[in-house]
């Protein structure tokens, strides 16, 4: 099964290839692993310290990477609850590899877990996420602002 690109919002400042701040990753959902992936090299525009990627784009890029698996089922969801352990620093220049899957339904919730590995096959970071269906009409302004 190919890998097939997940809908995005154009100026969503990790996805969105109009955001000219932005991260423009790009996420691809694995059809056969169901799972989300993106690839992208640490740059140095988002460092925390000198050389060093922040901690919070990394955390931004596990969150985006575990909500695109759900977008990839037509779930049009919001970020309720996420926890990230980090394992080793990503320097710049270091090319990382996120995936995102989606683990489970607790009532409303829907349960995903990413992580993000370097070059090496390191697993730098961790995440489990919790997320929700917004109220109708939240809902259905997300969907009117992806392109699929």
């Amino acid at each position: 099964m190919p890998m097939k690109e997940i809908a995005k919002y154009s100026k969503c400042f990790v996805c969105g290839d109009e955001n000219h701040i932005g991260l423009k990753a790009r996420f691809f959902f694995d059809g056969h692993r169901q799972r989300a992936v993106c690839e992208i090299t640490a740059n140095e525009l988002y460092a925390g310290y000198k050389n060093i990627f922040h901690g919070g784009i990394t955390s931004t890029l596990l969150d985006e990477t575990m909500i695109k698996a759900l977008l990839a089922e037509d779930l049009f969801v919001v970020t309720a609850e996420m926890t990230v352990k980090f394992k080793l620093p990503v320097y710049s220049g270091d090319k990382l590899h996120f995936e995102g899957w989606k683990t489970g339904k607790k009532g409303p919730l829907y349960l995903t877990e990413g992580q993000a590995v370097n070059q090496r096959g390191e697993v730098v970071a961790e995440a489990k996420g919790k997320y929700i269906k917004p109220n109708p009409d939240l809902s259905a302004r997300l969907e009117q602002s992806v392109e699929k």
